[in-house]
């Protein structure tokens, strides 16, 4: 049976690791926080059961997904997991933060196992530099609800092999989900495309130019988009956006990709989305 290692607990952590588990693998879900795994655990739980309620998944078929994850606190644990073929680095979207996991899971994994990272926007080839298998660097960037989005933009560096692609847009089609093969570049494609568009859509709020409710409704009824770019901005976290126009900022032009400053001022005053209750629309689930 395969084996994957998924590195944060989060959003995007759990997301990931509920659907290797909902495939077949045996899943180990690290955190250094005790409180985040205990809180991915939860959603896991809380989404398997609402596939049941659907009719997606059987009652059984819950509890053997569920049976397959396992947690951990503590990345040194890998040192006696023999068998990973896969671990999936899914931190918090920060360069240093993520530096550091690497140069632990080059040291901590077995030699054969591809080191993938969801990042959103970051370089792989930056990251796939902690470690000295390059090669076996890839980005995994999965889109979020990761259960039910079908895009994963599989992330070429400069030093991964064909043969490390390959594997992993392998692994990507038995998920279930449509692999994208993209080269390294700052944001990659989704985000390079959809992050000016949300910057956009903020500056708009921030002129006096319409409402957020008025930004979203245009789009969505005259785009046929689903959500609109701020409630979509609210799910992403204004935190996360915040951070991936910095990367196209600083990595392709500092005044074409600038990040509104109402932007910039949300995030300080801590209205990061949903996860904090509050962004450009209130959440009280």
């Amino acid at each position: 049976m395969s084996r994957v290692a998924v590195i944060g607990a989060g959003t995007m952590g759990n997301g990931i690791a509920h659907v290797f588990a909902q495939n077949g693998w045996q899943t180990l879900l690290i955190d250094v926080s005790p409180e985040s795994l205990k809180k991915g655990k939860a959603t896991i739980e809380k989404n398997t059961e609402r596939q049941v309620s659907k009719g997606t998944i059987t009652a059984d078929q819950r509890h053997t997904l569920l049976g397959r994850i396992t947690t951990a606190s503590n990345i040194n644990i890998l040192k006696g997991v023999s068998d990973v073929e896969l671990v999936v680095e899914a931190a918090t979207e920060n360069p240093e933060i993520k530096f550091d996991i690497f140069e632990d899971l080059d040291r901590l994994a077995p030699q054969g196992t591809i080191l993938a990272s969801n990042t959103s926007s970051i370089s792989i080839t930056e990251i796939a530099k902690q470690t000295k298998r390059p090669e076996r660097v890839i980005g995994m960037h999965f889109m979020n609800p990761v259960p039910v989005m079908k895009l994963v933009e599989v992330i070429r560096g400069r030093e991964t092999s064909n043969e490390t692609v390959r594997k992993t847009v392998d692994m990507v089609k038995a998920l279930g989900k449509t692999p994208v093969e993209v080269n390294d570049a700052p944001g990659f494609v989704s985000n390079r495309v959809l992050m000016p568009m949300i910057n956009e859509a903020i500056f708009c709020v921030q002129d006096g130019i319409a409402t957020a409710e008025g930004v979203d409704e245009v789009m969505k009824l005259g785009m046929n988009h689903p959500l609109g770019p701020l409630a979509l901005a609210d799910l992403i976290g204004l935190d996360v956006c915040l951070a991936i126009m910095k990367v196209l900022q600083d990595g392709l032009d500092a005044d074409k990709y600038r990040p509104a400053p109402l932007l910039e001022q949300m995030v300080a005053e801590g209205r990061l989305g949903r996860k904090s209750g509050a962004g450009f629309y209130v959440y009280r689930d």
